[in-house]
């Protein structure tokens, strides 16, 4: 499952100068920073390591520039100054939500899924988090992968609660429901999940037909496999398929 909260919203400013309490250096760090994000999202990994150095000459203890260097660190695997700059941006302000998903993702995938969790619940903890299921996502995917999956069915039904069109919650708890053995719910979320018009992968498309056998539908599983065939011949899970048969 794709991380969701990496993105940065950007609102460029028109200029840098002081207004509203803002000083020019300020003004400058943020739209160097912002630019950053805007190159960091196309994976122009060096333009924005420029631009969050300019970010920084301007302003050193700008905590939104630590943060998005933390997410290029991380992007080219650069771990130790990923993880260095992810708790420099909270050492300067530990209440930045997105800072707190981003390291919490960052944990999550090196392996240390426990850790992370600590770090989405924290993000949850500001009332003025925007986008508080991004977190409660991140905190369900990571909790499945550290063996919690009570707590990771929460999380996603949490999730899907403040933003129920969202299809990775979705999913989730598809994924879980199946390996339950919940396979009536577990068609239920996959449904929802397929309605949503998001990127059907091949392992999605595994999981439909596996979900389908368990409930001997055979016409629906012999749809879903056909899809897997037709647009995955090579995948791993078309395989996998053609050898369960």
């Amino acid at each position: 499952m794709r991380i969701v909260g990496i993105g940065m919203a950007v609102l460029l400013l028109a200029g840098c100068v002081s207004q509203g309490g803002v000083t020019r250096s300020q003004a400058s760090a943020k739209v160097h920073t912002e630019l950053a994000a805007l190159y960091y999202e196309r994976a122009q990994l060096g333009i924005a390591l420029d631009e969050l150095r300019q970010a920084m000459t301007a302003e050193p203890d700008y905590a939104p520039a630590y943060n998005v260097r933390g997410l290029v660190h991380m992007a080219l695997r650069e771990d130790k100054e990923a993880e260095e700059d992810f708790q420099h941006s909270l050492s300067l302000d530990n209440i930045n939500s997105e800072a707190r998903n981003n390291y919490g993702w960052f944990l999550c995938q090196r392996g240390r899924a426990h850790e992370s969790v600590k770090q989405f619940l924290a993000a949850l903890k500001n009332p003025l988090y925007s986008t508080p299921e991004k977190a409660y996502l991140n905190a369900g995917v990571c909790s499945q992968k550290a063996g919690e999956m009570k707590d990771a069915e929460e999380f996603l039904q949490k999730a899907l609660l403040l933003k129920p069109e969202m299809p990775e919650p979705m999913l989730g708890l598809a994924e879980l429901s199946f390996a339950n053995g919940d396979y009536v719910t577990a068609k239920s979320y996959f449904t929802r999940f397929a309605q949503s018009n998001a990127p059907i992968t091949a392992e999605n498309l595994w999981l439909a037909v596996r979900i389908e056998r368990k409930l001997g539908d055979r016409n629906a599983e012999d749809s879903y496999a056909l899809q897997l065939r037709k647009r995955f011949p090579d995948a791993r899970e078309t395989l996998l398929m053609q050898q369960a048969q």
